[in-house]
């Protein structure tokens, strides 16, 4: 028991000293590496501004479909402003027609009326006469009047 104490510490204190060295160890930068860093910094530098000039892009293509939107916007309200003022003179159109149609038939039918009630005393006064007359009678039974 005692001697794996021992063993145990002796472990400790070697991984300790073990790692202490890896960690102690200097890691050289040399003049290599930095020119190296300078081309990554600027080829990183070069895509920033690739990047700047694709945002602009997208904002103006973003632009370029506002107005087409308000473009078309207006071309929605012009159509639909125009549907409705066909649509109204068509609605307007049919209302015409029918009061024309019944106004221009109304003096006809007015007179047809007025021509069925001459036909209707017309027709009482050769009754009455036919009462009167044979002959009349006999004409007025032959046509289907009596």
């Amino acid at each position: 028991m005692f001697m794996r104490k021992i063993v145990t510490v002796v472990i400790i204190v070697m991984s300790v000293f073990l790692v202490n060295n890896a960690w102690g160890k200097e890691i050289s930068y040399t003049l290599e590496d930095r020119d190296r860093l300078i081309r990554v910094e600027t080829k990183i530098e070069g895509i920033e501004k690739q990047f700047e000039r694709i945002d602009r892009r997208f904002d103006s293509v973003d632009k370029r479909f506002e107005q087409i939107e308000r473009r078309i916007e207006r071309l929605e309200n012009i159509m639909m402003w125009g549907f409705g003022l066909l649509f109204t003179t068509m609605i307007g159109l049919v209302g015409f027609v029918l009061w024309d149609r019944r106004t221009a038939l109304a003096p006809a039918i007015r007179n047809n009326k007025e021509l069925e009630e001459k036909e209707e005393r017309l027709e009482r006064a050769l009754k009455e006469y036919a009462l009167k007359n044979p002959d009349l009678a006999e004409i007025l039974k032959h046509v289907g009047l009596l």
